[in-house]
Parts: structure tokens; sequence; C-alpha cells
């Protein structure tokens, strides 16, 4: 599975043997599966042969998953069967006769609910990739940075801070932008304190520095330091013991 999964971009981290965690991948499909069975089932398929029998959602299930495998992802542009087995499965109509004229009447209805049960598969699919990506693309805006700008740097992943960490201050700053790494990430003009950590970041974990205007709060720059008094070093004496 170690050699696998750079195959695929997955990257996996073992902290014990019976958690496998990845970096995301599995837990984002899962959550888009949900929301593809719960239209799929939920808002359902309505479909009556001529003998008035509806059909459970169980013997629709397979036409669900045979249109999830057959479907374009965006993030490979290719089947999930493609990296999986390495070819796509054969649909029912690729085995048929074309030439046959005469169809028996339950087929024809077997073949509409079929047709309609992947219509409404497609159109479930279709909502929950749109609604996933608009999710996603809501808390993760690309920022517009520039070379030189004042940025915080969040302390989330800062170790070995001195003090209480519940006490700590959330954002350590203000630096400047050194350089721009694609559109994820930001090296930064550290300062002494934090030359010991590395000076690129994700652009998740920083912030934009927006300096105190005077004009609203004018008595911001102006508070008096108070300082702590200093316990003098001179010998002190006992004079009274209280029982």
């Amino acid at each position: 599975m170690d050699k696998s999964s750079p195959f695929f971009g997955t990257k996996l981290s073992f902290p014990t043997a019976y958690h496998p965690q990845t970096d995301g991948l599995a837990e984002r499909m899962i959550q888009t599966l949900e929301d593809i069975v719960r239209g799929f089932f939920a808002y359902g398929l309505k479909f009556k042969d001529c003998d008035g029998f509806t059909p459970d959602w169980c013997t629709l299930l397979p036409e669900l998953e045979l249109e999830y495998k057959i479907s374009i992802h965006s993030s490979t542009n290719q089947t999930p069967t493609i990296p999986e087995k390495g070819w796509n499965p054969k649909l029912p109509q690729d085995s048929l006769r074309k030439e046959l004229i005469e169809i028996h009447p339950t087929a024809v209805i077997f073949k509409v609910m079929l047709d309609k049960a992947r219509n409404n598969a497609v159109r479930c699919m279709e909502d929950s990739f749109a609604y996933a990506k608009d999710k996603w693309d809501k808390s993760h805006a690309t920022p517009d940075l520039k070379v030189g700008d004042l940025l915080l740097v969040s302390t989330t992943k800062f170790n070995k801070i001195k003090g209480c960490k519940k006490l700590k201050d959330s954002l350590a700053g203000s630096f400047f932008i050194k350089a721009l790494h694609a559109d994820n990430a930001v090296e930064g003009k550290l300062s002494e304190e934090l030359s010991n950590k590395h000076p690129i970041f994700p652009v998740n974990l920083m912030k934009s520095y927006r300096s105190s205007d005077a004009e609203k709060f004018p008595l911001r720059n102006k508070v008096s330091q108070v300082i702590p008094p200093i316990e003098s070093s001179g010998i002190k004496r006992i004079t009274n013991v209280f029982k």
C-alpha cells in the first residue's frame, strides 16, 4: 500500500496499525457518495410499470453504482475504474443484438425503468459535485498576495513555545512576504525569535496584516505600560510569630 499510494496521488500516514489516515481524499469522496445516494433515493425515482408495480430502491442501486463508475472525474480526467482495474465496465446495451426486431414488452418496460434510473443518477451526481465544489470554493478562496505585503502567521502549528499554550497569541508577526510559491505557499522574512522556523507557510495559515487606524483608535498606541514592582534583595527579619 505504501508503494501504490504515490501512484494515485495519496499521502498516507499510519499513527496506529488499526487507523490509517490519508490527506482527506477518502473522507471527501465518502461525503460526495453520501450526497449522491441521498439525492437518488430520498427525492427519488418514481416509476410504475403497466401492472402498477414500483421497484424497490435496492434493485436500482446497481444502476447508480454503474453510472458512478463510468463517470469522468475532474481531478483525474478518468473514470474511477481506470485507475482501479484498468478498463471500463461494459454496459448492458453493448451486449444486445441491434438487429432484433421483436422485443418482449416486459423487457421494454424494464429498459425504460433503467433509463430513468440512469438519468436520475446523472442528475444527482451533477448536483452533488456542484455542491461539493461550491462548498470547497467558499472556504478556499485564493488570496491576492504580492511580494512586500505584511502578513500574520498562525501559531497553531508552532511547537516549543515558552509559557502556557492556552495564553499564547493566536497570530505572530507581522512579516514581509519574501517570495510566492505557486498559489498556496508564501515565504516570509521571519524575525530572530522565529529564526528556527521554516520560512515557507501555507496560505491557510496566513492572514493579511492591517495597521491600526489612528483616527478610529487614537489611544491604541498610547497605552502606558505598567512596570511590575521589583522586590528588594535586602535581608528580611521575622519579628513576630503567631500561633
